[in-house]
């Protein structure tokens, strides 16, 4: 299981403490050792927490060796965002929730709505593959989880000149820049109205608008808000089997020629 904490306090809640982000790169296993087994029969006779804790390394595995293996990859543009992933609607479904202390309460601006859950930070390519991502609680700043996601992971930035990251204005700081720029990576974002705007701002909305659509697919056609977790663990690997199953598709439609690289529909039935 990957564990990693967000790199420093977030500076919008003004606190010392928060609950840690767990980004999804498969080298490192983190403080607990996954149990593996080449007898698939053996993991049905373990516990379901055990099952679920030794699954999560497996499936950020497969999705990477599948990332990899497909020309989009190497693309020199990621786009970045983060969405709720909600993990209950009661008061007294939240307060008796073993995820208590790594969920919280968030806001959702696009749909004008409170949440008690957590939020995916998903970094993709404009095509949608899935290139690296994290769950973390939905108070902890954007940008402090996408330096946390690029630390945690190192290798995901070797051999990528040039990389454009695109975002929305919530990551905007002069410490992401300064991080990113000492990396060779280049972020791209809208300026807020009273800034001067990039030369290039009117070419942001359409691209902004993929990372919405790559969110609604796995909304909509692969059930994220549905997972049906209860543990840290369970949403961690069935958040996991939503990445994997996007991931698949894309890999699948482009090694088939496939005219649209995210289609579900074949798969849909």
């Amino acid at each position: 299981m990957v564990l990693a904490s967000a790199r420093r306090p977030s500076r919008s809640t003004g606190t010392a403490s928060k609950p840690p982000a767990r980004p999804g790169q498969p080298a490192n296993t983190g403080p607990r050792d996954s149990i593996t087994t080449s007898d698939p029969r053996s993991e049905s006779a373990l516990p379901p927490t055990l099952a679920q804790r030794n699954a999560v390394p497996l499936l950020k595995h497969v999705i990477r060796m599948l990332a990899v293996d497909t020309d989009l990859w190497t693309d020199a543009t990621w786009v970045v965002d983060s969405t709720p992933v909600e993990c209950a609607r009661s008061r007294e479904a939240a307060r008796r929730s073993e995820l208590a202390g790594w969920a919280g309460y968030g806001y959702c601006s696009s749909h004008s709505r409170f949440f008690w859950g957590l939020r995916l930070h998903l970094i993709c390519t404009p095509a949608g593959l899935p290139v690296t991502w994290a769950l973390a609680n939905p108070k902890l700043d954007e940008r402090q989880v996408l330096m946390a996601i690029l630390d945690h992971d190192e290798t995901v930035l070797h051999d990528r000149p040039g990389l454009l990251i695109i975002a929305d204005k919530g990551y905007v700081s002069r410490e992401l820049d300064a991080y990113l720029a000492e990396r060779g990576v280049r972020l791209l974002r809208p300026n807020y109205r009273n800034r001067t705007p990039h030369p290039a701002q009117h070419l942001l909305k359409p691209v902004r608008q993929l990372i919405e659509s790559v969110n609604d697919t796995l909304k909509g056609q692969l059930d994220l808000e549905l997972h049906g977790g209860r543990t840290i663990d369970g949403v961690t690997a069935r958040i996991s089997q939503r990445l994997l199953a996007l991931t698949a598709a894309i890999w699948h439609n482009r090694a088939t020629g496939q005219p649209v690289t995210r289609s579900l529909i074949a798969y849909d039935h």
